[in-house]
C-alpha cells in the first residue's frame, strides 16, 4: 500500500482533529433542536419563577424552540441545583442560578455538589436590591439613627428575615457585623408572612426585597431607611440613601442569572449568552425584568463566574463569622 506523502498526511491528520470541532460547532447552530428546560429551584410565583419565564419567553421567540420553566422547590434551592448538575450537559437542561446558590456553598456543609466547580456560569441577568424597612414605632428616620438606637437597646429588637440562610437574612447579619449592633433574628417561611408582623409591630426591622414591600412603603405602613445595593435607584424609591453611605462597603443585593451543567459545549453557552444578552439590551424584556425588582445585569459567561465566585467568598465569610447553621 502506497503511503501518504507528509504533506498529505499532515493535511489528512488535521482535517481529522478539526471534525470534531466542526461537529460541535454544527451542533451548536442548530441547537436547540427540542424545547429547553429551565430549572428554578423555589415554587411558582415569585420573583425567581417570574424572572425564569420572561427570559424563557425571550429565549422560546429568538431560538424557535420552548424554554419551559419547571419549578423544583425544596433544601434550600439544593433539589433543583442538584438536578441541573445531574443532567446531561448538552444544553437542555439550565438552572436559574441566584444569590441563593452562593450563599448555600458555605451554609450547608455535606453538599452532594460543588456549585462553582459543578455549575458552568451563561449569562448574568438581573440585579436588584433589598430595603432595609423598620416598624412605624421605631423613631430613627435614618441608618445612623438607627445604628444609635439599637446600641442603645441590645437584642431588644427584633430582624425578620424570610428564613435562615436566605439573602435577606445574610444581609441583616452582614449589616449586623458592619454597624456593630446585636439584634435577635426571627426566621420566618418567607417574605410574605413576614411582612404583616413587621408591620403589626411584633419584629421591627428586616432587609425585604422590594418587590415584596414597596407597596406598603407606599402606603405609610413600612418606613424605608436604606437601599442595600451600592447606588440608589431614583425611579422605585426616590430620595432613599443606600446602606453604604453610612457603612462604606455595604452591599447586597438579590440577583439571577442563568447557568448549565459543568461540561455543557461552550459553543451552546455562548450562543445561549449571546441571546440573552440581546434580550437584557431589549427595552420591553427591560420594562418587564424591573417589574420585579431588576435592572438587567449583562455580561460574559466568565463575567459571571467571576461574580458567582465573589459572591460566595463574600457571603461565606458572613456565614462563618455569624455561626449560621441551615434550619
Amino acid at each position: 500500500m502506497k503511503l501518504p506523502h507528509r504533506r498529505q498526511f499532515l493535511h489528512l491528520a488535521a482535517g481529522a482533529a478539526a471534525l470534531p470541532a466542526v461537529s460541535r460547532i454544527a451542533r451548536a447552530q442548530a441547537y436547540p433542536t427540542q424545547p429547553v428546560r429551565i430549572i428554578v429551584p423555589f415554587a411558582l410565583g415569585g420573583a425567581s419563577d417570574i424572572t425564569a419565564r420572561r427570559i424563557g419567553k425571550w429565549l422560546s421567540e429568538r431560538l424557535g424552540q420552548q424554554f419551559v420553566t419547571e419549578n423544583r422547590p425544596g433544601t434550600g434551592s439544593n433539589i433543583g441545583t442538584e438536578m441541573v448538575v445531574n443532567a446531561p450537559p448538552d444544553g437542555y437542561t439550565l438552572l436559574l442560578v441566584g444569590g441563593y446558590n452562593a450563599i448555600n456553598a458555605t451554609l450547608y456543609e455535606k453538599l452532594n455538589h460543588n456549585f462553582i466547580r459543578d455549575i458552568a456560569p451563561v449569562a448574568s441577568v438581573t440585579r436588584g436590591s433589598l430595603v432595609m424597612v423598620v416598624n412605624s414605632s421605631v423613631p430613627a428616620k435614618s441608618v445612623p439613627e438607627f445604628i444609635d438606637y439599637a446600641k442603645a437597646n441590645p437584642r431588644k429588637l427584633n430582624m425578620a428575615s424570610a428564613g435562615t440562610g436566605t439573602v435577606s437574612h445574610i444581609a441583616g447579619e452582614l449589616f449586623k457585623m458592619m454597624a456593630g449592633v446585636d439584634m435577635v433574628h426571627v426566621p420566618y417561611h418567607g417574605g410574605g408572612p413576614a411582612l404583616p408582623d413587621l408591620i403589626a409591630g411584633q419584629v421591627q426591622v428586616m432587609f425585604a426585597t422590594t418587590i415584596s414591600s414597596i407597596e406598603y412603603i407606599r402606603a405609610g405602613g413600612l418606613r424605608a431607611l436604606a437601599l442595600t445595593t451600592a447606588t440608589r435607584s431614583d425611579e422605585l424609591l426616590p430620595g432613599i440613601s443606600t446602606v453604604g453611605e453610612f457603612l462604606p462597603g455595604y452591599e447586597a443585593s438579590v440577583w439571577y442569572g442563568i447557568g448549565a451543567p459543568r461540561t455543557t459545549p461552550v459553543e451552546v453557552i455562548d450562543k445561549l449568552n449571546k441571546e440573552i444578552n440581546a434580550g437584557l439590551a431589549d427595552p420591553k424584556l427591560q420594562a418587564r425584568l424591573s417589574d420585579v425588582g431588576g435592572t438587567v445585569l449583562a455580561g460574559s459567561p466568565a463575567d459571571f463566574g467571576k461574580f458567582i465566585a465573589d459572591e460566595t467568598e463574600k457571603w461565606g465569610k458572613v456565614i462563618k463569622s455569624a455561626g449560621i447553621k441551615p434550619e
